[in-house]
């Protein structure tokens, strides 16, 4: 079997026909990390490959499905790579949109080869799956959700925007326009409710629940899986779905290193990340403009105080 750094394929012992990808960072609540999407655009090839495969269920290990990037170090600047800054965190030169949308629309891409699989992706969802763990999820054909499962993006409300767009499809325009504008999430129970979910089930019959559906999906010839797919896909095409993922790909960046964002990760350094997403999140309003640049200015004399004070 491959090895990844972090995710785990293989078949499902008992049936083989089963393909499991196992996002598995459960330290971090399956965070994203730096070789997670590439991670997962490797599995998908090697289950697509083998003929034995015709189905795949997405899950993870631990106590979440996965929490979304794990971003804490990069937003209260703890990591710079060699050669400057990550792409998608500029701030020794002139921020670049171009070279952070190739980033992350890297990221989409990989995320994506659930979508592209011509086999048919189960995501299964216990604990959390949120921001960028969400677009994880929304990627695989189909969803089953614990119903105390909590999904959602809450980084709309600042510093993120869902690169793979998915909500809108998934969810018609009304719904998605209210998850986006403000940042909530919500149950597996209401994801159901509202066709986001194919359905939820009390957590502790989640497995039994999408090994059934699995099974009966394995049971159907590949050639066949393979051209319903493909007839159900080509309508999200027609409709858009690479034209919007290429904005909101753009736009993710912009989220990033507008004044709104900057002020998000200047608080995020003097503060700390927690601290940040309290906020972000409280319902408390986002500085915007004016304000946020007169807030980065202070929060960075703040920064260049510490670091005056830290030096020997």
């Amino acid at each position: 079997m491959p090895v990844f750094n972090t995710v785990v394929i293989d078949k499902d012992p008992a049936h083989p026909r089963i393909a499991r990808l196992l996002l598995n960072r459960p330290e971090k609540l399956n965070a994203i990390g730096e070789t997670t999407p590439s991670d997962i655009r490797q599995a998908v090839a090697w289950a697509q490959a083998e003929d034995e495969v015709h189905v795949i269920v997405v899950e993870g290990a631990g106590r979440a499905f996965c929490a979304g990037y794990d971003l804490g170090d990069y937003a209260e600047g703890h990591v710079d790579r060699a050669g400057g800054d990550h792409p998608c965190r500029q701030e020794k030169t002139p921020w670049d949109p171009m070279l952070d949308y190739a980033a992350m629309k890297g990221n989409t891409d990989d995320f994506m080869s659930l979508w592209r699989c011509t086999k048919p992706t189960i995501a299964k969802v216990h604990g959390y799956a949120v921001a960028g763990g969400s677009d994880i999820a929304l990627c695989c054909d189909l969803l089953v959700m614990a119903d105390d499962a909590k999904i959602g993006y809450m980084p709309t409300r600042v510093w993120g925007c869902p690169t793979t767009a998915m909500w809108t499809y998934r969810l018609g325009a009304m719904r998605a326009k209210q998850l986006m504008f403000t940042g909530d999430t919500i149950t597996g129970a209401q994801a159901a409710d509202w066709g986001l979910a194919n359905f939820a089930v009390p957590a502790g019959e989640l497995d039994e629940a999408t090994l059934r559906l699995a099974q009966r999906i394995a049971g159907v010839p590949r050639s066949h899986l393979m051209m319903h797919k493909l007839v159900v896909n080509q309508v999200w095409l027609s409709m858009g779905l690479e034209q919007s993922q290429m904005f909101a790909t753009v736009f993710d960046g912009i989220t990033r290193h507008n004044p709104e964002g900057l002020w998000f990760r200047r608080q995020a350094e003097v503060e700390g990340f927690k601290s940040a997403v309290a906020w972000r999140d409280s319902g408390r309003p986002i500085p915007e403009g004016d304000e946020a640049r007169a807030l980065v200015a202070e929060l960075e004399a703040r920064l260049a105080e510490a670091r005056a004070a830290a030096r020997p």
